[in-house]
């Protein structure tokens, strides 16, 4: 059974957020940033160029290690989204066993630079990262039974639109601020939060997750 493998890919996503807080508290301790809206470091191509390779280096590790254990497509990618959403939330729970940080659930955060700035508070990202675990699970669940989900013409419209409207949420900022340098958008702060747009994304990506299980038939096979 696949599923049972998710306990191991639960404890792959513990070292791995365990990896990246740490990375991250060395670099806030090496640029001396205490605030993440206060604190500015100063611009470096180069270092710049090299922290968007390492989260890129961390998206191929997770879909890596969906294609090694899973036994589908479908698994393959469900084990990929667990292995994400379990990483993005113990990666915000050993940043506050390190530092104390977020204090609360709404700071922000500088969630990702691929392609442009994402901001946000913490929030936002937990509440995807929990949604990114339901939907694996369930793709590796059914894909034990047999079951392909099929969202089909409704749930895949709703699953592209939710995903547009998240990501217009985490980078509106920088959408408004374009044309600009890169070293500008990384000056950037974040305005009021679009909750409007990311709670939209949010439910339409819930309601395909909904649509896909309650709607394909049980003796659907692979």
């Amino acid at each position: 059974m696949q599923s049972r493998r998710l306990v191991f890919v639960a404890g792959f996503a513990v070292a791995m957020a365990y990896l990246e807080a740490a990375v991250v508290v060395y670099l806030r301790r090496i640029y001396g940033i205490t605030d993440l809206i206060r604190d500015i470091a100063a611009y470096d191509p180069s270092l710049a160029a090299l922290e968007a390779g390492r989260e890129a280096a961390t998206l191929v590790m997770l879909l890596a290690l969906g294609v090694a254990a899973g036994r589908s497509a479908q698994s393959r990618l469900g084990i990929a989204l667990f292995a994400f959403g379990a990483w993005d939330i113990l990666y915000y729970a050993w940043l506050r066993v390190f530092i104390g940080w977020p204090r609360t659930l709404l700071d922000p955060d500088l969630l990702f630079l691929i392609p442009l700035p994402w901001w946000g508070p913490v929030l936002s990202p937990v509440l995807i990262a929990s949604l990114a675990i339901a939907a694996g699970w369930t793709m590796v669940a059914r894909d034990d039974l047999g079951i392909r989900l099929r969202p089909g013409p409704v749930g895949w419209t709703a699953l592209a639109a939710g995903i547009l409207a998240a990501l217009y949420a985490f980078m509106a900022d920088s959408l408004r601020a374009l044309p600009a340098s890169p070293e500008a958008l990384s000056r950037l702060r974040p305005g009021p939060f679009p909750w409007s747009a990311y709670s939209a994304g949010l439910l339409l990506m819930a309601f395909a997750l909904w649509r896909s299980a309650r709607f394909t038939p049980r003796h659907s096979a692979r």
